[in-house]
């Protein structure tokens, strides 16, 4: 599998990461001639919006959140089948793996199997978070990162559990940069890591149904 998309990009020759923290301009540029002009205006508007509706950062974890957990037991959904009140047909990715064993998620399907692209999706979270958070520019193994594409009994229970933490890992570093300007870069690569998982949720979906 290639590289998935919108892990780096590059601004005025510097090399940046998802964007969802910003490089530190020079402080000699930045001197401001009295204390209450120091507010950066891009923050400024951000930090109106998050007051009135919520900030960016918020949207783009909703749909994360509906993708990885669910929607909301008797709540409208923004894009899949809605979980009803008492719980029941919740088709996130986290229920749609509670409800397989280790030996359907090693059984293949086209060429993969669902083990695999559970680890995979897990590796891409952590790899989101190693990049922003910690600075670590790889390399990554993608390939590796799904595995044999067989499990045992424990290690589909530590696949599942690796998914979770991975997920809770990305949510709690995202809402630390939601007071950041909204900049293409970094809701383009916040967006990526969701869509990335909404990828895999479907491919997985559909393979379950193969799985009869």
């Amino acid at each position: 599998m290639p590289e998935p998309c919108g892990l780096s990009g590059r601004r005025g020759g510097q090399q940046v990461g998802l964007g969802m923290t910003e490089l530190v301009p020079d402080a000699e540029q930045h001197t401001p001639a009295t204390t209450e002009a120091t507010t950066n205006p891009a923050q400024a508007v951000a930090q109106t919006d998050a007051d009135q509706s919520g900030t960016w950062v918020d949207g783009i974890l909703d749909i994360l959140k509906e993708a990885v957990e669910g929607g909301t037991p008797g709540q409208g959904t923004a894009f899949l089948d809605g979980t009803k009140a008492d719980g029941s047909g919740n088709h996130g990715l986290l229920a749609t793996l509670d409800g397989l064993t280790a030996a359907q998620a090693s059984q293949e399907v086209h060429g993969s199997t669902i083990a695999g692209h559970t680890l995979h999706t897990a590796y891409h979270l952590e790899v989101i978070v190693r990049w922003e958070r910690d600075g670590d520019r790889g390399p990554f193994d993608w390939k590796g990162s799904f595995g044999s594409g067989q499990v045992t009994d424990d290690e589909w229970d530590e696949a599942r559990v690796r998914l979770r933490v991975a997920y809770d890992a990305l949510c709690a570093f995202a809402r630390t940069q939601a007071t950041q300007p909204a900049t293409g870069d970094a809701v383009g690569g916040l967006s990526g890591g969701m869509a990335h998982v909404v990828y895999h949720l479907g491919s997985i979906r559909q393979m379950v149904k193969a799985l009869g």
